[in-house]
């Protein structure tokens, strides 16, 4: 099969990239054709009011995608279109564009920005679901929720809410990829019709180079607000924990958490900043455990799906996907999100019990045959092409 693949990449590379990256990997082991349209945010230079207006512009409708996707389709026939990040540069022209010439669409919905202009539903440190309520993203708008900004609230919620009106989400894809049962749920309460819904993991290789049990633990991820890190900090001084923390990745929260570290005298967490994939996994492999103490829904993170691909249990929050993908007391621990004294009689038992980390670790890798490798995975988004292309063609005839 012939895989057209659209994506637009942050500045910031996370989980989301990685996951774009890791599918097309396993489409082109599998014997797929894979061809990339792929645009970069590094691509965005605002100075002028102009240029702001032309990229406000883009954000709702962009010609020159859609004149390049065509292209692209008429050029290389592909058999179906897979849609991850489409904002803000790629637009759902990509849709247009592949309709246009009779090319099935699918989406993955890496997060919820369909629900919601910041897209994880979360405002003010606690999960908020006022827009999906509501149906409306005038909440978001009112709370400035993407970039704490009104006017580029505003522009996205009248862009997401331009193409409800249009019918652009129910008709303009074949399939929907939800990353975990809870979003699949959470999209369908929000408007998208059930029947077009699937729910597919993200995937990510088996690890060949053996796990090696060390005295740290590890976060890998975004450095926001939403992330829970605070309270992981703060659950690390109540615990006393001597052991490394090795925090892995970068955002707008850094520097604050660095002086909050340095005001609890921990010494012992570490900041690495962003690093290239393959020092993440090897950070990963050398842990005692991956902690993900999130307090937003998470879709379906990568760094859950790696940590188990080595054996190396999780300790994650009870919200979201991640209460999905952790077992409690068999592939990890899980405690109440923002819940720092839970947090922190877990960690110290993590960090004590030996036995418990082996046997958490040996189930975590269990899990990830079973759910995440790349085999099932690939055949799960075969199987969901298929369909993709069944319904085209009965709408094509309708």
């Amino acid at each position: 099969m012939r895989v057209l693949i659209i994506h637009n990449s942050y500045q910031r590379p996370g989980g989301e990239d990685a996951a774009v990256r890791a599918e097309a990997a396993m489409l082109e082991s599998g014997g797929h054709r894979v061809i990339r349209y792929f645009r970069s945010n590094d691509e965005i230079q605002l100075q002028t009011l102009a240029e702001k207006a032309s990229m406000a512009a883009r954000t709702m409708w962009s010609m020159e995608a859609y004149r390049a996707i065509r292209q692209l389709v008429r050029s290389e026939r592909p058999d179906i279109a897979h849609c991850h990040n489409l904002f803000p540069l790629i637009s759902t022209s990509a849709y247009s564009a592949c309709r246009a010439e009779g090319i099935p669409v699918v989406q993955t919905l890496h997060n919820f920005r369909l629900l919601c202009p910041g897209g994880a539903l979360f405002r003010e440190e606690e999960t908020c679901e006022q827009c999906l309520r509501m149906k409306s993203l005038l909440p978001g708008v009112i709370h400035g929720c993407y970039r704490g900004s009104r006017p580029a609230t505003a522009l996205l919620a009248s862009m997401i809410s331009f193409h409800r009106r249009v019918g652009t989400w129910t008709e303009g894809v074949d399939a929907y990829i939800a990353l975990s049962e809870f979003a699949r749920r959470k999209f369908a309460e929000g408007g998208l019709p059930s029947s077009k819904l699937e729910v597919k993991t993200n995937v990510a290789p088996a690890q060949e180079k053996p796990r090696v049990v060390g005295d740290s633990a590890v976060y890998v991820g975004r450095l926001a607000p939403e992330k829970g890190l605070m309270t992981l900090l703060t659950a690390w001084k109540l615990a006393n924990i001597s052991n490394p923390l090795r925090i892995i990745g970068d955002g707008p929260l850094r520097s604050e958490l660095e002086a909050e570290a340095a005001r609890f005298g921990l010494n012992q967490v570490h900041f690495d900043g962003q690093l290239d994939h393959d020092s993440v996994l090897d950070a990963i492999r050398s842990s005692r455990f991956v902690v993900f103490p999130s307090e937003c829904y998470e879709n379906c993170p990568m760094a859950i799906i790696e940590a188990f691909s080595f054996g190396v249990p999780v300790i994650a929050s009870r919200l979201g996907a991640a209460a999905e993908m952790v077992d409690d007391g068999q592939t990890g621990r899980l405690f109440e999100a923002g819940n720092i004294a839970e947090l922190a009689r877990i960690l110290t038992r993590s960090f004590a019990n030996s036995q418990e980390i082996e046997f958490t670790g040996i189930n975590a890798r269990a899990e990830f045959e079973r759910k995440y490798e790349s085999t099932k995975n690939l055949k799960a988004l075969e199987q969901i092409y298929s369909r993709a292309v069944e319904r085209r063609k009965v709408a094509q005839l309708n």
